[in-house]
């Protein structure tokens, strides 16, 4: 068995990394220190620095570009009509 981190798991990850950090930046409009900021504190729990090294390199090799975003989970909208289709509290 070898030892070490599992580069799949390491791929993977830097993956997310690029998706989530698109989504913050583009998509929530969020300025990129306070995006790392997230991404650091709230969801992948490594250092800024180090998120910002995977990204450089993400981008210097060209990775970024098979990433897609994963698709938007839409919530159904409820109009006035369905809405009093339920009894009152």
């Amino acid at each position: 068995m070898a030892r070490g981190r599992d580069k799949e798991l390491i791929r993977l990850r830097d993956e997310a990394l690029c998706r989530r950090y698109y989504y913050w930046t583009e998509r929530q409009r969020l300025r990129f220190d306070d995006a790392l900021r997230i991404l650091s504190e709230r969801e992948f729990f490594i250092s800024e620095d180090r998120i910002m090294a995977i990204i450089r390199r993400m981008v210097n090799e060209g990775k970024d570009r098979d990433l897609r975003p994963l698709p938007k989970v839409r919530m159904p909208r409820l109009t006035s009509d369905q809405l009093s289709l339920f009894p009152e509290l």
